[in-house]
C-alpha cells in the first residue's frame, strides 16, 4: 500500500445512513434514510470525492504530478478537484469555461479554487465544447504539460467504480433498500448504482434526478428497466435554476432535520421523492435511501434568509 491509498484509506470511510423521521411538510408514507456522503470528507465531500478516489490513485500509479480538468464558474467538481490537489499534493489546472469571466472579479467558488492552489484557464465558450476532443486536450498538454486530464464533472469509468461502493455500504448497514435516489447532472453516480444493482442481481431500483432539465446521456447504463429510471420532472427549469418553491422546500427540510442541502442537485432531488411519495408511487411503507452528494460550497445564501 503506497502513502496515497494509506492517506484515502486513513481519511475517508464508508458515510454513514441517518434515518429522516418526518423530514417533509407533509407526512409521507415511506421510509427515508439519507446516505451522509456530505460528510465523506470536509472539501471533497460527497460523489466527488467517489469519483476521484481511484483516479487520484491512477494519476498517482502513473506517476502524474498535476491533475488538469474543466468546469463553469460555479462547478462543484473544480472545487473538489483543487481541494484534493492541496489535500493530497497534486497541483491542479481548471479549465473554465467563459474567457469573459478571466478579468470579472472572482466568485466565491473560483476564488476558493484558487486560494487552494489551482490555476485557471479561462476559455471562450466555442473552445469549451472541443474539451472532449483529443486533438485539444493535446493543445492543453502542450501548454501546460503534463497532467492526468480528468473529464467535465469527473465521470469516467474509474469515477464510476467509485460510486457503485455506495451499493455495498448500504448492504452492510441496513440490507438492500426498495429504492435508492440520487441527483443527476453528468450521470457518473447513477451509473455506479445501477452497474452495482444489477451486478448484485438486486430488487432494488435506482431513482435519478436530472438537475440539468433533459434526459443525460450516460455512458455504459442500459435502457431504463426495472433496475433504474431518469426522472426529469424536478429540474426547475435546468441546471442551477430554482424557484421560491423550492428554496422554501429546502428551508423547511432544513429546519425540521438539522441537515443543510443545496439547491441545485440535493434540494431537488428531495423535493422530487416528496411529490413522488404524495402521489403514491411508492409503495407505502416502502424503504428508500436518499444520497446526499455534497456540494455545499455550491448553497445559496438565500437558503439563510
Amino acid at each position: 500500500m503506497n502513502e496515497l491509498e494509506r492517506q484515502l484509506r486513513d481519511l475517508v470511510g464508508q458515510s454513514s445512513l441517518t434515518e429522516l423521521a418526518e423530514p417533509f411538510p407533509e407526512p409521507v408514507s415511506i421510509r427515508l434514510l439519507l446516505k451522509r456522503d456530505d460528510l465523506l470528507h470536509p472539501l471533497v465531500s460527497g460523489n466527488k470525492w467517489r469519483k476521484l478516489k481511484y483516479n487520484l490513485l491512477d494519476a498517482r500509479r502513473q506517476e502524474y504530478t498535476t491533475l488538469l480538468t474543466f468546469g463553469g464558474a460555479y462547478s462543484n467538481h473544480l472545487y473538489a478537484v483543487a481541494a484534493a490537489g492541496q489535500t493530497f499534493g497534486f497541483q491542479t489546472i481548471g479549465v473554465v469555461r467563459g474567457n469573459e469571466l478571466a478579468t470579472a472579479p472572482r466568485n466565491p467558488t473560483l476564488a476558493r479554487c484558487e486560494q487552494m492552489g489551482m490555476t485557471l484557464h479561462f476559455i471562450s465558450r466555442d473552445d469549451y465544447r472541443r474539451k472532449d476532443d483529443p486533438a485539444y486536450g493535446a493543445a492543453l498538454l502542450d501548454q501546460f504539460g503534463p497532467a492526468y486530464i480528468l473529464p467535465e464533472g469527473g465521470t469516467n469509468e474509474l469515477a464510476i467504480q467509485g460510486t457503485a461502493e455506495i451499493i455495498p455500504e448500504l448492504i452492510a448497514q441496513l440490507g438492500a433498500p426498495d429504492y435508492v435516489c440520487c441527483p443527476v447532472g453528468t450521470g457518473g453516480t447513477v451509473a455506479g448504482l445501477v452497474q452495482a444493482v444489477k451486478t448484485g442481481t438486486l430488487d432494488t431500483q435506482v431513482l435519478g434526478f436530472s438537475a440539468v432539465g433533459a434526459a443525460t446521456a450516460i455512458p455504459g447504463l442500459p435502457d431504463f428497466d426495472r433496475h433504474w429510471q431518469l426522472l426529469t420532472t424536478y429540474t426547475f427549469g435546468g441546471y442551477a435554476r430554482t424557484s421560491p418553491e423550492l428554496m422554501a422546500f429546502i428551508r423547511a427540510v432544513e429546519q425540521r432535520t438539522g441537515i443543510l442541502f443545496e439547491q441545485v442537485y440535493t434540494g431537488k432531488m428531495l423535493y422530487g421523492i416528496y411529490v413522488l411519495a404524495r402521489q403514491g408511487f411508492f409503495p407505502s411503507g416502502s424503504t428508500v435511501v436518499a444520497v446526499h452528494t455534497g456540494g455545499l460550497q455550491g448553497r445559496s445564501p438565500l437558503l439563510d434568509e
